[in-house]
């Protein structure tokens, strides 16, 4: 492992031609449209490569391979003996909120609620890069190309700028194959004006101060590989009583570990192994992957997710007011002691989280056509079953060569409700209350359909000459129940989300892209440090072509206003 004060800067690449419009062809990328996250289709994709991911992840994982690459600590200081340092997650979505996000990162110097915070000589990325799964077309049109777009290269009057990046889940249903490529290919290698200094997944960072940054690769929450390990061990060599240690982790397993206490036994194992025998404090831990700002305050250090950049808004409604960490039920035997942490601030506030929850009757259909088509066929299926059942018909040949039993289509209606609902495993807190609000589900749809297929009956449409009925049934019929379903999934999704069931679901099917925020660090040569975080409440939807601007001006600029303030006050870390 080498160490060095400022590593070889490589020549600045060639810019590329500013463009002239929003044309894909002199972007250099097809801006794309946000993830529709109740797709049919993406629901069963994204749901397999998840079961890949789980089945062999182990076959999959290439941090081994990573032994053999350099393994180098690097050294960030700004010129004045300080660091400006930004945070962002979860930025891979759609175009308008990734780039309004990179827009504000890229700018040399933001005013806010009276406070001049310079552009971050450092840009660290928290995971999930890229959504809904990994691909090298996938990072070069919602994460690359934008990046490059707000920040085509280097400023021509200060120090270039370098980007970390920890991989989250969405990073790793490749293997990591697409991750490796874009942030460790070689030293070398930038995202526009960034420069991309790291060479594995994970990394050690010295930063002013006697402050460190960790950022660590957990494979989806897995474990820490042993080539991983060593390298933090060698790291840690370098604390001393008086470092103070900001670790950078894929999930927020301190809010997780609520339900779930084994999800905080990594990260308790690589502090108390790792970062305690050398006497220095772990003062900040740092993540994303769920998409909004929450900061949690305790006795020796703060908690702070920030998985704003570009991704639909998860709700902080429903944040528990108060933690334990790590929390006293783990099956750890040599578990750190449990310390009290309390939610000092979070982005949106709860009133407008519960009211961003009450958008999706109107934005479930809206945002989600090929959902709402799936329920719209599912109904019509069950009304034919009931119609069937209820007034068969004389054409009995007809009948069975199409015709479902009725019991396949209840099975169906509520098991699907059923894994709707997502039952965890027996650890977890709510299974109960999965089980019991998924099977109310699904009989309310089974009672909706027994609803519709008697207003079916009675007109005229069932009468009619085999197969006209069924025509009838897919043309009218089923975009009426369709739309009808939608809502009365959209109330499931409302009335569950109360309880804690389905929030992901509740938001993840809204989409919604505005309240966006990212992290703003100020490491002061003294060694305090201050956290400025940075909310955008409306993102922007409209873009101009910059042709004639400077070399490192952005290529795209809004056509109105980008608003943005502090989500809560500077908080500060000594």
């Amino acid at each position: 492992m080498s160490d060095h004060q400022a590593p070889p800067i490589p020549a600045q690449p060639a810019s590329p031609p500013r463009p002239g419009s929003l044309d894909p062809r002199e972007l250099g990328f097809t801006p794309q449209r946000p993830v529709p996250w109740l797709a049919p289709l993406l629901l069963i994709s994204t749901g397999l490569r998840t079961l890949l991911a789980l089945l062999f992840g182990a076959y999959l994982d290439k941090r081994e391979l990573q032994n053999s690459l350099p393994s180098e600590v690097t050294r960030q200081v700004g010129p004045d003996g300080d660091l400006w340092l930004d945070f962002v997650a979860d930025l891979g979505d759609g175009f308008n909120a990734t780039y309004s996000v990179a827009y504000l990162l890229s700018r040399p110097e933001l005013t806010v609620d009276g406070h001049r915070l310079p552009r971050g000589q450092m840009l660290l990325m928290g995971g999930d890069q890229v959504y809904p799964t990994a691909s090298g077309e996938a990072y070069e049109n919602r994460c690359k190309g934008p990046y490059q777009a707000a920040l085509p290269q280097a400023p021509v009057d200060g120090p270039r700028p370098v980007l970390y990046a920890v991989p989250g889940n969405h990073d790793w249903y490749d293997g990591l194959t697409a991750f490796l490529r874009l942030f460790a290919q070689s030293r070398a290698s930038n995202i526009g004006g960034w420069r991309t200094p790291q060479s594995r997944s994970y990394f050690a960072v010295e930063l002013p101060a006697d402050w460190w940054l960790f950022g660590l690769d957990g494979q989806s929450g897995v474990y820490l590989d042993d080539p991983q390990l060593r390298y933090f061990e060698e790291a840690a060599k370098r604390l001393t009583p008086d470092s103070r240690v900001i670790i950078a982790v894929p999930e927020p397993s301190w809010v997780k570990a609520v339900d779930k206490p084994q999800e905080y036994d990594t990260l308790d194992f690589f502090i108390r192994t790792l970062i305690a025998p050398t006497g220095a404090r772990v003062r900040l831990l740092l993540s994303g992957d769920l998409h909004h700002y929450a900061r949690y305050r305790g006795p020796d250090r703060d908690l702070v997710t920030c998985g704003g950049g570009g991704a639909y808004l998860y709700p902080t409604h429903k944040l528990p007011k108060r933690i334990e960490v790590p929390p006293k039920d783990t099956l750890v035997r040599r578990a750190s002691t449990s310390e009290p942490y309390a939610l000092a601030g979070r982005y949106p506030e709860p009133s407008r989280s519960r009211r961003y929850g009450w958008g999706i009757f109107g934005r479930l259909p809206l945002r989600n056509p090929g959902f709402t088509t799936l329920l719209g066929g599912l109904h019509t299926l069950l009304m034919l079953a009931m119609a069937g059942v209820v007034a068969p018909r004389s054409e009995a040949t007809a009948q069975r060569l199409f015709s479902i039993p009725l019991a396949i289509m209840l099975l169906v209606t509520v098991l699907g409700a059923v894994f709707f609902a997502k039952p965890p495993s027996a650890s977890g807190k709510r299974h109960a209350r999965n089980w019991i609000l998924g099977l109310c589900h699904g009989f309310a749809h089974i009672g909706l359909a027994a609803a519709g297929t008697w207003i079916w009956l009675q007109f005229f449409f069932h009468a009619w000459p085999w197969p006209l009925p069924v025509v009838a049934a897919a043309v009218v019929y089923g975009p009426i129940a369709g739309l009808v379903s939608s809502q009365l999934t959209a109330l499931y999704l409302l009335v569950a989300g109360s309880f804690g069931v389905n929030l992901n679901e509740l938001f993840a099917g809204q989409g919604i892209e505005d309240a966006k925020c990212f992290l703003r660090l100020h490491i002061a040569a003294d060694g305090t440090l201050t956290g400025y975080p940075v909310a955008v409440d409306r993102i922007c939807r409209d873009w101009r072509a910059d042709p004639e601007g400077a070399p490192d001006d952005a290529w795209l600029t809004p056509t109105q206003p980008l608003p943005f303030r502090l989500a809560e006050p500077p908080f500060t870390l000594r």
